[in-house]
């Protein structure tokens, strides 16, 4: 990423209309030599949206199928072949990915465009040269297929990292359960961030647009609130993207872990190396999501022993609402650690074995797992 085109065109557009979200993607794109400096003809180009769980558009949760149908017009009309995928949390498979094409309203798209939904579950190992963590990193084989990749990720703010965006989004290329099993392995926020990164750099998009027309603050990056943010964010560097999405809703870029991690590792990362080419209006009232950086700030400040014992009066821990669960066992199949179990009084988790990742909360499907922030941590961490 680093060296790479570091312009960041920041969009106003307020609505999901097609045609307008083609002409402001298209005019956005001038600077950059247009849509078809990015695709040639025949190639096969992949749309890779946030279809994070089986949700309607209008839930805010996922991109918005208008941003995506925008895109596989203007790249049909170039001659190529465009295919739709994303690989969500939970398990992969066809009759999960159906549910979820059907509900964030990929299927509609597929059948008024040339676009064509994966149907593709394979998956591939490859060696990644650039990476730190993830030396040895496997992917659906709908990434390596493809010529051309061109991230949608959704605007919002995510528990564990504070925002997902550009970086975070190419954590789909990694097919289902494999995602669990990366989080049990790297359980502190750093370690999979720059897991999180290595993915980034070894999956090589070439253009990011970040829907951010109607965007999640608060408790995302699936339970917390719409906020109208009317932006659409396009960057060919996905880095540069997120630092301008947080620049834009006023957020500390080094506050989101993995543009953190890109600075540890002396990528591109600062405010004064991105260039706007549009909007730049920042919002002071963008409610973001506290994260649970206190294990690491605990290690860093005390002695281990004396750090154990207040971890556990300062950590937060997932609460599951009984009465909004409907048992469907999403945060179980989805929880790396497997602590999360069905009782008599509904679901629990042991916590003694929580790694703190949250993903029960981003993979219920019902807004149904709170996440509890102890008055102390709150006190000592700001959180």
């Amino acid at each position: 990423m680093s060296g790479e085109n570091n312009q960041v065109l920041v969009v106003e557009c307020k609505d999901y209309n097609i045609e307008l979200i083609k002409e402001k993607i298209s005019a956005a794109l001038k600077p950059l030599g247009g849509i078809e400096s990015f695709v040639q003809e025949n190639q096969t180009v992949l749309l890779k949206p946030n279809l994070l769980m089986a949700k309607k558009p209008e839930a805010g949760i996922t991109t918005h199928p208008a941003v995506v149908q925008a895109i596989a017009e203007l790249v049909g009309e170039l001659g190529a072949e465009v295919i739709i995928a994303d690989s969500p949390g939970g398990p992969f498979n066809k009759t999960v990915m159906k549910r979820v094409y059907q509900k964030t309203g990929m299927s509609q798209v597929a059948q008024v465009t040339t676009a064509n939904l994966n149907w593709n579950f394979a998956s591939q190992t490859k060696d990644s040269s650039d990476a730190k963590i993830l030396n040895k990193l496997t992917v659906g084989q709908f990434i390596a297929e493809a010529d051309v990749i061109i991230n949608l990720p959704k605007f919002k703010t995510h528990g564990l990292t504070k925002m997902t965006g550009g970086v975070k989004n190419m954590f789909g290329a990694v097919p289902g359960l494999l995602k669990a099993e990366y989080h049990m392995k790297m359980p502190q926020i750093d370690n999979f961030s720059d897991a999180l990164l290595d993915v980034a750099l070894a999956t090589k998009t070439s253009l990011t647009i970040v829907d951010g027309i109607t965007a999640m603050e608060g408790e995302g990056p699936s339970s917390g609130d719409k906020f109208q943010l009317n932006r659409l964010v396009i960057g060919v560097n996905p880095l540069a993207v997120d630092v301008a999405m947080a620049d834009i809703v006023g957020i500390k870029p080094q506050a989101v872990a993995t543009i953190a991690a890109a600075e540890r590792r002396g990528l591109t990362h600062n405010i004064d190396q991105i260039e706007y080419l549009g909007i730049e209006t920042k919002l002071t009232e963008f409610k973001t999501p506290t994260i649970d950086s206190s294990a690491q700030l605990l290690d860093r400040r005390m002695p281990s022993f004396l750090a154990r014992w207040i971890r556990k009066l300062v950590k937060p821990k997932p609460v599951f609402n009984d009465q909004r669960c409907i048992q469907c066992g999403a945060c179980i199949t989805g929880c790396p650690p497997q602590v999360i179990s069905k009782t008599e009084e509904g679901v629990e988790a042991d916590l003694e074995g929580c790694i703190r990742c949250f993903c029960c909360q981003e993979l219920c499907p019902e807004d149904a797992v709170d996440i509890h922030r102890p008055l102390l941590g709150k006190l000592l961490f700001g959180e």
